[in-house]
């Protein structure tokens, strides 16, 4: 590259923390690192244009997990790590409404719907047989019932007649999130290259060495936040997971009001600018989403259509106006890998589809192991 001497001497010399991934994660890890050590030159390298994976991406859900998601997680974890998951879920959004205040990300608290479909009886028997055991393990949290029942208010079909309902869950709106964040992480001086893939990285005694697609250089420590992207740089247990949505056009009176799960939380919706925002579907090709290309795919846009209509907006006209898609990191664990990998190398990963709610935390505590 044609660096002059300013460019390196003002972006990339003597670096103390190079970040890679502006997410949720990232700038979060950058903050609490800045506020830890004033004086640190932090650099944050980003693929995108805009920060990329699922943090500008996601659907704006401040949720916990659902009533069946939990059951879920107790067939795979034991009750004391569920009820760590979802402490540790609160514990993040209390983190991220401070941090940014209500106002500036549209926090709202206007609940959680879980609707089950009327053929999936075993589910929703399970669920209603369950709900107050569940209620009972998460009081500890809560200090009050988590999950209610509620009749069929906003008219949706071929759904059993009672929701779950939980008070507790919120939204936020993800654009506005985002940028506040970047706002402060700026104010604070710490940079930020778009457009700049980290492809390797060799440790040396007292530094990393970086090869992105652009140059080279090095820095002190490296801190890896991509989530999704992680198993392109990290042999840890993560892989990617497409998450693919569409919004529809404004529609005149939408009276759906609250975020919604449903099948398990694979498919969810919600209520943005008086337009249907619905995403969801990824087990319809668990294999096949396991990508970190972001496209969509027929199989899974045409059953959110269907759903749509048949489901959701089963009486009232609507038109797509748009379609996206995300990248989140799984594994076969819900908790997030927080670790020191060598000397210098530390990362924070595989949120879960859980971003919103631990991002601010995890940044935190992955800010906390350096």
């Amino acid at each position: 590259m044609n660096f002059s001497y300013w460019e390196i001497k003002t972006w990339l010399s003597t670096i103390d923390f190079t970040i890679v991934g502006s997410g949720i994660v990232g700038l979060n890890c950058a903050l609490h690192l800045k506020n830890k050590y004033p004086k640190a030159k932090i650099l944050i390298l980003e693929k995108g244009i805009l920060p990329q994976g699922a943090s500008t991406k996601n659907a704006g859900f401040a949720c916990f997990g659902s009533l069946s998601e939990i059951l879920d997680d107790l067939n795979t974890h034991t009750e004391e790590e569920v009820v760590n998951l979802v402490k540790k879920r609160i514990e993040g959004l209390r983190l991220l409404r401070e941090n940014l205040s209500d106002k500036a990300i549209d926090y709202q608290q206007l609940g959680g719907y879980e609707l089950f479909s009327e053929t999936d009886h075993e589910l929703y028997e399970d669920c209603l047989s369950k709900r107050e055991s569940v209620n009972s393990l998460l009081n500890s949290i809560f200090k009050a019932d988590v999950f209610g029942l509620r009749g069929n208010d906003f008219k949706f079909k071929n759904i059993k007649d009672k929701y779950v309902f939980n008070p507790f869950e919120g939204q936020i709106d993800t654009g506005l999130m985002m940028e506040a964040l970047l706002e402060k992480v700026l104010h604070k001086g710490i940079k930020i290259l778009n457009n700049l893939t980290l492809e390797a990285f060799e440790e040396a005694t007292a530094s990393v060495h970086l090869k992105t697609n652009a140059f080279e250089f090095k820095t002190k420590k490296l801190i890896i936040a991509t989530n999704g992207f992680a198993s392109q740089l990290l042999d840890e247990d993560v892989k990617p997971a497409r998450a693919q949505i569409l919004i529809t056009k404004p529609i005149e009176n939408l009276p759906i009001k609250g975020t919604f799960h449903l099948d398990k939380g694979y498919y969810y919706f919600r209520n943005i600018d008086n337009r249907i925002l619905f995403g969801g579907g990824r087990h319809l090709d668990f294999k096949g989403e396991e990508t970190t290309v972001f496209n969509q795919t027929k199989l899974i846009q045409d059953q959110l259509e269907l759903l749509l209509k048949t489901t959701i907006l089963p009486h009232t006209p609507f038109e797509i106006e748009h379609r996206w898609s995300g990248i989140m990191g799984v594994g076969n664990q819900k908790k997030a890998i927080v670790k020191q990998v060598s000397n210098n190398v530390f990362c924070g990963v595989r949120l879960g589809g859980m971003g919103v709610a631990i991002g601010s935390s995890i940044g935190r505590e992955l800010s906390e192991l350096i």
